[in-house]
């Protein structure tokens, strides 16, 4: 039997918990990361929801936000879920001035695209081939465009906006599966965790 990967979760905000199980779930060892010490100690990191802007400035405060992008530029896996989407893109629309992210993915990301809490919403789809998934979409980025080099794993219906992604050993949804219940992600994310 394989030995489970340890991967961390960015415990600046967002679900946290809820992504740690759903990764022991899928055969993981999870652990919260909150410093660079524990940034060292996983080989591969969840990037949760929350909100993006403030996520980039905890990161910086935290003194994590360069050491993350150095692991990520090195190869690193990492999944981003909602604000974590925005967090991997290249590049990203409607966010604040001077707003940065880790990058990785060769995207452009609209922030809040979806609307507003109030515009919160469900919808099912079909992840990376996998059949129907359950989607939760939270003041829900989508994908405006994407580069050649990454592969489109999910889209609403109806419109045809793009809400999963991989760039090799990066993966990003606009969605939150670790609300739903269904591991499928987390699951996927671990296997490719163990490919590279």
């Amino acid at each position: 039997m394989t030995s489970a990967p340890k991967i961390g979760v960015l415990a600046l905000q967002g679900d946290v918990r809820e992504h740690i199980r759903a990764l022991e779930a899928s055969g993981a060892e999870a652990i919260a990361v909150r410093r660079q010490e524990e940034l060292d100690a996983v080989s591969a990191l969840v990037i949760p929801g929350g909100e993006s802007t403030t996520m980039w400035k905890l990161a910086a405060a935290f003194e994590l936000l360069e050491p993350l992008r150095l692991r990520i530029k090195e190869g690193m896996p990492a999944y981003g879920s909602c604000a974590g989407m925005i967090m991997l893109a290249d590049r990203i629309e409607g966010g604040i001035e001077g707003q940065q992210t880790l990058g990785g993915i060769d995207m452009v990301v609209r922030r809040n695209a979806f609307g507003r809490q109030v515009d919160s919403f469900e919808a099912d789809l079909d992840f990376a081939s996998r059949g129907p998934m359950r989607a939760v979409f939270i003041r829900a980025p989508w994908v405006e465009s994407v580069g050649p080099d990454v592969e489109v794993l999910g889209r609403t219906e109806p419109g045809d906006r793009i809400v999963a992604v991989r760039q090799g050993p990066l993966l990003a949804t606009s969605f939150h599966p670790e609300l739903t219940g269904d591991a499928r992600v987390h699951s996927y994310f671990v296997e490719m965790v163990r490919e590279f």
